[in-house]
């Protein structure tokens, strides 16, 4: 007991004596003298001059030609910072501060060429970015040999596809568990697939064309707009200036699909370049796989054409434009369906869609070149949408029109750890609708202004909090806060979390298109005089968090991430199918949530191997009317493994399984017996498979099959045989309504 104290008792002498020696003992300054030397290839010493040899930021010097130097510094110097072109920054200690410095440099041999190779992975996220974006390469999009937007997600787990009905082969989008309205989707960030688009668009843009795509989960940048409540989808054309300068693509398969793509790039002048985008598609085999009598996918043509100018003017100017255009003719049902008659006036049962689109943009924007991190960018965009179906005796017409304008200023307050965006813009839409006799005419007009502030903390800590307000000629003010957190507490990990509001115009019947595949009866139940359909716009706020890990094991790359997201809806548009012969629209402020949790292993265990393997779990809730129930025809769980590999021999597998889980189906408990469904679908298990061989200059051979295992939701429509009855159905699809497909094609390309 009386040692210890007589130990700090002691010690705290010696500080204390310690700490007025220094005190009483002030830096005096003192000439340091010291010489440079190189060393060269015979091992012999060259002086080197213009060396800067610095104490501090205010005290310097240089060698003279001899490559001498003194400089004054205080008697304590420990150390002085030395540049030299060659080597860079380096610092060299001090030990006698008597005695002259010598400093040799090394022997430096200039290498003609260094090339520096790293993996990419097809699909990769980056540890940098202040939101989690999953950047999908082209290189991933290929795994799937024929594809539009609506089937490049195959080999994504972070995205559901699944269809809308069992008679218009459209397919549909969800992210975390929501529906793909409720995803931004964007070409070249700006808005594209929303409307009357908001399922059909997905076929509008050809996934040949796709150089990349980004995909990030949760509210967004407040630049991008007030919707996009579940992440955003920015799809990247292939750009004019880099890449192929031609490729065309030919596929067929089994099932009667023939597609091609072509892609052009020129440069005409200096500054100034253009590509050239073809797509044509025919659907000219009747497939009914179930035996049901209704093809399982709609006959039909489409053309989708578009072009872009790219020029790059001096002292930092950039202007684009571009324009797309897509005609669409399908049609099916009853495979006894005579197309050249209408379908209201045929015996059998038949769908006819007609879709003609055409989309402008416009990109001016300018970077200050003696300022880099000041820019400033202006986007302007029109679409016009015109379509006319047919199904069975119901009839579904509509056109929108649509302007867009957006605004971008980006600065910097101080320095680039202060970044700063400002804006403003303005969408205007037309929208008109006719179901059978009833026409819905519905114009919004929102104008907004916004601004972000990224600051920067540390390499290991950055945060952006974004806030834009809009106003909406229907629904009022848009307040919409975001705020986003980054947290790198290791170069290999970044944690990242964050919260948003959004809201939405819900547009029913686009969103919904399987309602007009049954003999439902549509009930809307108005809310708001001077909504549209009469309906409350939907908001909601979401919150995340999620960390990406990456990792080398065995000197082999790998990613580990995982993510949770909760939704919670203020008010929303309730589509509600639990009553057997209803579909009823109406809003809802009762409680509405969704959770979702994935996590997901990229691993290159072996040279040129990758796996990925996930799992996610998604639990979505709805209030109908009172009750609240799991979302019908949702799958709370889904596994996922991945499996791609390339030989030196330039052949290519990739291999895909997934497992879907059970999902609610909505009663059919009042349907005679015979004509009903089970309340919950069973769990199933599909295959993907894709060989590629590049033979020759530029040539690629592939092959491959869909759905292997030949899974199929055997009775797609209820009550097939009498479709003008009262329980004819095909809009309650939980799995695949087309079986087994295999395919074949080539690709060309010259660079």
């Amino acid at each position: 007991m009386i040692k210890q104290p007589s130990f700090y008792f002691i010690s705290s002498l010696l500080f204390i004596s310690f700490l007025s020696i220094s005190l009483q003992a002030q830096p005096a300054d003192i000439t340091l003298q010291g010489s440079v030397f190189e060393k060269k290839q015979n091992n012999t010493e060259e002086p080197v001059s213009a060396v800067k040899i610095s104490y501090s930021k205010k005290v310097f010097t240089f060698t003279d030609k001899e490559g001498k130097f003194s400089i004054l510094v205080p008697d304590t110097v420990s150390r002085l910072i030395v540049f030299y072109d060659k080597i860079g920054t380096d610092t060299v200690r001090i030990t006698n501060i008597n005695k002259e410095i010598k400093i040799v440099f090394p022997y430096m041999q200039k290498l003609k060429d260094v090339q520096i190779k790293q993996k990419r992975f097809a699909t990769e996220i980056s540890l940098l970015s202040m939101i989690k974006t999953e950047r999908i390469s082209s290189k991933e999009l290929l795994k799937a040999a024929c594809c539009n937007l609506s089937e490049s997600f195959e080999t994504t787990p972070s995205v559901d596809v699944a269809f809308t009905d069992a008679v218009t082969g459209y397919k549909q989008i969800q992210l975390l568990g929501l529906t793909g309205p409720n995803t931004l989707i964007t070409r070249e960030n700006i808005p594209e697939v929303r409307g009357l688009a908001s399922i059909t668009g997905l076929t509008f843009t050809p996934g040949q064309w796709i150089e990349s795509m980004q995909l990030s989960k949760g509210t967004g940048s407040v630049v991008n707009g007030f919707e996009g409540l579940a992440g955003q989808i920015n799809i990247e054309l292939m750009k004019p200036m880099e890449g192929d300068r031609v490729f065309a693509n030919l596929y067929q398969s089994a099932q009667g699909r023939t597609e091609a793509n072509a892609y052009l790039r020129f440069e005409p002048r200096k500054n100034m370049t253009s590509n050239l985008f073809l797509h044509g598609k025919s659907q000219w085999m009747k497939v009914d796989q179930n035996h049901d009598h209704f093809i399982d996918q709609p006959m039909g043509n489409s053309f989708i054409g578009a072009n872009r100018w790219m020029w790059f003017g001096k002292s930092g100017r950039e202007l684009q434009v571009g324009v797309k255009y897509v005609n669409q003719t399908n049609w099916g049902g009853s495979k006894h369906f005579n197309n050249d008659e209408a379908p209201n006036e045929s015996k059998y049962w038949g769908f006819n869609n007609q879709i003609n689109r055409l989309d402008a943009w416009s990109k001016i924007g300018k970077v200050f070149e003696l300022k880099p991190w000041k820019s400033m960018g202006l986007q302007l965009a029109y679409s016009g949408h015109e379509q006319n179906m047919q199904f069975g005796k119901k009839q579904y017409n509509a056109t929108e029109k649509t302007g867009y304008a957006n605004y971008i200023y980006q600065t910097i307050i101080g320095n680039t750890n202060h970044v700063l965006k400002l804006g403003a813009n303005a969408t205007y839409t037309r929208r008109s609708e006719v179901v059978n006799t009833t026409n819905y005419i519905n114009e919004e007009i929102t104008t907004g202004a916004f601004a972000e502030y990224a600051h920067t903390f540390s390499k290991k800590l950055n945060a952006v909090l974004g806030i834009r307000a809009d106003q909406h000629n229907l629904y009022g003010t848009y307040l919409t806060p975001r705020f986003h957190l980054r947290y790198a507490p290791h170069e290999n990990i970044a944690l990242r979390a964050s919260v948003g509001k959004a809201y939405r115009t819900a547009t029913i019947f686009s969103e919904n298109l399987g309602l007009f595949s049954t003999n439902r009866t549509v009930l809307i139940m108005p809310s708001q005089a001077n909504g549209v359909y009469g309906l409350q716009n939907e908001k909601a706020i979401n919150g995340g968090i999620n960390a990406t890990y990456k990792f080398k094991l065995n000197y082999r790359s790998g990613t580990l991430s995982t993510d949770y997201y909760y939704t919670h809806y203020l008010n929303q548009v309730v589509a509600d199918w639990e009553e057997e012969r209803f579909v009823k629209f109406y809003n809802s402020t009762k409680p509405s949530f969704a959770h979702s949790f994935q996590i997901q292993l990229d691993y290159e265990p072996i040279r040129k191997f990758d796996i990925r393997i996930a799992y996610r779990f998604n639990d979505v809730q709805t209030t109908y009317e009172n009750t609240l129930r799991q979302r019908p025809l949702n799958a709370r769980h889904r596994a996922f493994i991945n499996l791609a590999y390339e030989t030196r021999s330039k052949w290519s597998f990739d291999y895909t399984l997934q497992w879907t889980g059970s999902k609610r189906i909505p009663s059919t408990a009042l349907n005679p017996i015979g004509l009903q469904f089970a309340t919950q679908s069973p769990s199933f298990i599909t295959m993907n498979a894709h060989i590629n061989k590049a033979i020759g200059k530029g040539f690629e051979l592939y092959a491959g099959g869909e759905n292997l295992l030949n899974y199929m939701q055997q009775t797609a429509i209820i009550d097939a045989p009498n479709p003008f009855g009262s329980y004819f159905d095909g809009s309650l699809i939980w799995g695949p309504s087309m079986g087994r497909n295999v395919y074949a094609g080539v690709r060309w390309k010259m660079k």
